[in-house]
């Protein structure tokens, strides 16, 4: 059976959460939250917001996350930034799966008693909540500014990229 796309899940639900209910429930596929250098504070933070409500997919999150980390890595080294991910795909995600083929109305019950399986996770994002973010020396900003666009688009909903220095905030 193939993965239903990311649109059927993008509009906000009941959420569905108690996993010690559900019987087997898929992991989250989301490595690491913290990446980069964990112990020194950075004059510039970054932070990645989303601009409408929505769920985003374990795999998009962590699509999002590889993607502005590779880049981060290979343009900054491992000790020039810190990138933390600010959400946790709480929400697990149901469908009903269709038997497709030849005899295929003969096995299947169509939308009768079509309450799903678990097939994944996903986090419930309101607008205006950060997703991403990042500390960053003053050299790197544009830098940055890539990363976390690369990142951005990986994700279902428009994004805005804002930036706080010391107690200011610059959007």
């Amino acid at each position: 059976m193939t993965r239903k796309p990311g649109s059927m899940y993008r509009r906000w639900e009941r959420p569905y959460t108690r996993r010690q209910y559900m019987g087997g429930v898929p992991g989250s596929k989301v490595v690491h939250y913290d990446m980069g250098n964990l112990q020194d504070e950075f004059p510039i933070r970054l932070s990645l917001v989303i601009r409408e409500p929505c769920q985003i997919r374990h795999t998009a999150l962590e699509a999002a996350r590889v993607a502005a980390n590779r880049f981060l890595l290979k343009q900054l080294g491992r000790t020039n930034y810190h990138l933390k991910l600010r959400v946790y795909p709480h929400h697990v995600i149901r469908e009903n799966k269709q038997a497709t083929g030849a005899g295929a109305d003969r096995v299947s019950s169509g939308m009768r008693r079509a309450f799903g399986k678990a097939v994944g996770t996903a986090a419930r994002i309101e607008a205006g909540q950060t997703l991403f973010t990042l500390g960053i020396p003053a050299a790197y900003l544009n830098d940055a500014k890539i990363a976390l666009t690369r990142a951005g688009h990986k994700l279902p909903s428009p994004i805005q990229i804002v930036m706080e220095s010391g107690q200011e905030l610059i959007r």
